[in-house]
């Protein structure tokens, strides 16, 4: 990772004042494919709020310069909401030894320089510290056939195995407007895990 970008992780109240910044850089993101995520700024920063207010919560900020490039979000999954931790609980796992791994998000124009590897390693760090023995997060599932997929559009499934995650028999539902529709409809995620 270069020299000139930090990394620091915020609990609590310290992540309040980037909530401005954290919620724009959602919206950037999230527009892309796969997500196509339609989102605003009121939603996102009461979204990101329960990151400065969840037992166990953390936000590692990415900045250049003092801007913020980038950010990685993650809790335990027992502070998570019931549609992410019911596939555990019904698959038998002990939900309070896992730490769920929200969004990665980073400007486009820093990617490529180790970063997001960065952010792996961080969260990995702040669960083990946690005492997590298990690290999880979930990616939307989009078809091949997608007719809005980019030609150049590579899913990061590779990346996610050179860190130590393993796809699971494990799905959930979340629900949001996708870009150029009326209303909000049910995607379905996939979950991957890593033994911490």
């Amino acid at each position: 990772m270069p020299d000139d970008i930090t990394l620091t992780t915020l609990t609590g109240p310290a992540i309040l004042p980037h909530l401005h910044a954290l919620a724009a850089l959602r919206i950037k993101i999230f527009r892309d494919f796969p997500y196509r995520y339609d989102g605003t700024p009121d939603y996102e920063q009461t979204y990101l709020k329960t990151y400065a207010t969840a037992p166990g919560a953390a936000v590692i900020l990415a900045q250049h310069a003092n801007a913020v490039i980038g950010a990685a979000t993650c809790l335990p999954l027992a502070q998570e909401t019931p549609n992410i931790q019911y596939p555990f609980i019904e698959a038998g796992w002990d939900v309070a030894k896992i730490f769920y791994f929200g969004e990665s998000v980073l400007d486009p124009a820093y990617r490529n320089r180790g970063i997001g590897v960065a952010f792996f390693a961080a969260r990995e760090a702040y669960a083990r510290a946690q005492a997590a023995t298990l690290a999880t997060f979930c990616a939307v599932n989009r078809p091949e056939n997608h007719p809005l997929r980019p030609a150049t559009y590579q899913p990061l499934d590779n990346f996610w195995r050179n860190r130590g995650y393993e796809k699971q028999p494990l799905t959930c539902q979340m629900t949001w407007r996708d870009l150029g529709e009326s209303a909000d409809t049910a995607k379905t995620l996939t979950f991957w895990s890593k033994p911490l």
